[in-house]
């Protein structure tokens, strides 16, 4: 998996939703989250995230 970063934008309600990949630890995760809310987040193994060129 590649790194891609973009500055983070709002949208209409005011939310902040930013991706990260967590590599602490046995094995990578990406972590989305939406910073505005608390426990707002999901993760998964990297392994099992689609590629951000498949969502383009």
């Amino acid at each position: 998996m590649t790194t891609d970063a973009a500055q983070p934008t709002s949208d209409a309600h005011g939310t902040d939703v930013m991706a990260s990949l967590d590599e602490e630890g046995r094995e990578s995760r990406l972590v989305i989250a939406d910073i505005s809310q608390d426990e707002a987040w999901v993760s998964m193994t990297a392994d099992a995230a689609t590629p951000l060129s498949a969502w383009r």
